[in-house]
């Protein structure tokens, strides 16, 4: 139903329902029996009630202080007090408000604020600023509001980009470049860890290529490359989640295996690596053929190991497989450190 807009009474003669819109899009002008006359838009979107011409006030909310009032003249004995209301498509919101007597005997005008409820009351109506009269505080409020919130998504985006990239340079730092494996500072790091704890059990394999030189030599760095990324396939294939296999050197490779220190086991995934990597690959129409010379160490020959003592131990063991012919697997004992 349209609002009526050439009966307003002194003052507001000569003044349009639009311009009255524009200054107080909260108003709500009362005939004497208490009903509505006329509304703002945003108090009509606010009550979500399209044709609310005629109906009471006190339908449409609650006054809650200084007292509870149901009955126009009530509402005009606290003319020019500072009103706390609630409407009741949102109680939970406490709104502020004002009314004034009109002259004549022609009823009331209030006009509403939000109030400290400013905020939520724009998320729950969905106001824009085009809901608000261009002198309202509540606009610069408003604009406070989305500036903030600006700033903290921008912030929050910015935080994450920094720990996106702090995240991707801490695995680049702990990550071999050409074949994706960790490289020696994560082995380090993964071994001090399993160290810290004393009743860890663990194998640790050092691996070094056989005839990798060969390869270089005679195919190019490009053949070394393939190579090298075709081991660590391999050595990724035969490793559970929790276990570690770094790229340590040129063509030297270190496997840790966590909460695993039997023997007969670890030698026969030893040996299964060194069936697996003498299968010649072919890169560019060209046969590579390695094999692969082990060394390892277990957690039951220590008391109280160190990261170097563990790594020194593998290397004396792959070392001894070397010496044994290549293409060995080897476990460490005492008898085989340098003299």
């Amino acid at each position: 139903m349209t609002s009526p807009q050439h009966i307003l009474p002194d003052p507001l003669v000569g003044l349009s329902g639009a311009a009255l819109d524009r200054l107080m899009p909260l108003h709500v002008w009362l005939s004497p029996k208490g009903q509505i006359v006329r509304a703002g838009p945003t108090f009509r979107k606010m009550v979500r009630e399209a044709d609310i011409i005629g109906g009471s006030i006190f339908d449409l909310m609650k006054l809650k202080r200084p007292r509870l009032v149901s009955k126009l003249p009530d509402l005009m004995a606290l003319q020019g007090q500072r009103l706390t209301l609630m409407l009741n498509t949102a109680p939970h919101l406490t709104l502020r408000g004002m009314v004034v007597a009109l002259p004549g005997d022609s009823g009331a005008f209030m006009n509403i604020s939000l109030g400290v409820s400013f905020a939520e009351a724009v998320a729950e109506w969905h106001l824009t600023l085009r809901d608000f009269s261009p002198c309202d505080q509540t606009v610069d409020l408003l604009y406070l509001r989305e500036a903030s919130a600006l700033t903290s998504h921008e912030s929050r985006m910015l935080t994450e980009r920094l720990e996106a990239a702090r995240i991707v340079a801490e695995q680049q730092a702990l990550t071999d470049t050409l074949t994706g494996l960790a490289n020696r500072r994560a082995m380090d790091t993964a071994l001090a860890r399993t160290l810290s704890n004393p009743q860890a059990r663990y194998g640790l394999m050092h691996m070094d290529l056989d005839y990798f030189k060969r390869v270089n030599d005679t195919l190019g760095h490009a053949a070394g490359d393939h190579v090298l990324a075709h081991v660590a396939k391999v050595l990724r294939s035969e490793v559970r989640r929790g276990d570690i296999v770094a790229r340590v050197g040129g063509d030297e490779f270190v496997l840790l295996f966590r909460d695993c220190d039997d023997p007969d086991l670890l030698d026969r995934i030893a040996q299964r690596l060194i069936r697996r990597l003498e299968q010649p690959t072919v890169f560019e129409g060209k046969t590579c053929r390695i094999s692969a010379s082990i060394g390892t160490t277990l957690s039951s020959y220590y008391t109280k190991p160190t990261v170097d003592q563990l790594l020194s131990d593998a290397d004396q063991a792959l070392y001894a497989s070397k010496n044994r012919g290549r293409a060995r697997h080897t476990f460490y004992t005492p008898d085989l450190a340098p003299g």
